[in-house]
């Protein structure tokens, strides 16, 4: 396989993704929406809790956690240590709705949108072969997710040891499990639904089509690695290096079974049978 096809491959998409505000403002409204509006305003809210009746609301809130995150809770205050739970605990799914959204956004059209815009014939008459356009299309459409969150996570990091820091006995995140999660967990999720969702966009005639498809067939890996990622979180360090190999295992199968659905004739669209 030539690297150098596969990744002009991925730079064409990333090129005319990057000339296409109307798609990826929407995008970054999103990742700072839940990065940093959201826990800005939980985190502030929690931890300047006033009233008695508040504090005691807010505090209820942490039994909700296992005990072993409870005894790892930082601050002098129930306010402070329910917005240490919400910063290291329950914001942790964030980092797999954002990528998963903006990659399958951009994957639904990876090879459907070729028809559309009458370049299917170019790509498929191009010396790169089938493997090295789909995997170039994976590429293309898994960094601006994984990459808005990278950034959204920095960001959001300095938003929660500038806001929490302070009160819970100096910077304390990303913690051990975070960094897990963030460099070993969420990827291969993210190569696995994007090796269906290609698979979906080589198949159905339109965008549309595509979008609503994929919209429907990754909801529920969404939900999987919404669920395992909190999990990785509440557990060990060693239960996201676990989960971290059985998702990259799930992903090489998948990635290879897709590949075969990226055709030379269903870039013309000549052939859109399963």
């Amino acid at each position: 396989m030539n690297v150098k096809r596969m990744m002009a491959i991925a730079r064409s998409d990333l090129r005319q993704l990057w000339q296409s505000p109307d798609f990826w403002g929407p995008m970054v409204v999103l990742a700072g929406f839940f990065f940093v509006i959201a826990p800005v305003v939980l985190l502030f809210a929690v931890s300047h809790a006033g009233t008695e009746g508040m504090v005691q609301k807010v505090a209820a809130t942490l039994d909700i956690l296992p005990a072993k995150a409870q005894h790892a809770l930082k601050g002098s205050t129930p306010g402070d240590r329910t917005a240490y739970a919400l910063a290291v605990y329950l914001f942790a799914p964030l980092a797999v709705i954002v990528p998963m959204t903006i990659s399958t956004a951009v994957g639904a059209n990876a090879v459907v949108g070729e028809r559309e815009k009458g370049t299917g014939e170019f790509l498929a008459q191009s010396p790169a072969s089938e493997r090295e356009i789909y995997m170039g299309k994976i590429i293309a459409s898994l960094l601006p997710g994984y990459v808005t969150t990278l950034v959204g996570f920095g960001i959001y990091s300095l938003v929660v040891n500038i806001m929490l820091g302070p009160r819970v006995g100096g910077w304390f995140f990303p913690t051990r499990d975070w960094w897990v999660l963030m460099l070993w967990v969420v990827p291969p999720f993210l190569a696995l639904t994007l090796s269906v969702v290609l698979r979906l966009s080589a198949r159905v005639r339109s965008a549309a089509a595509a979008q609503q498809a994929s919209g429907l067939v990754t909801l529920p890996l969404i939900m999987v690695a919404y669920g395992q990622s909190s999990g990785a979180l509440f557990g060990a360090v060693t239960a996201g290096l676990v989960l971290g190999v059985v998702a990259w295992v799930l992903a090489i199968i998948g990635l290879q079974r897709g590949a075969r659905a990226v055709t030379r004739a269903r870039l013309l669209g000549v052939d859109n049978s399963a």
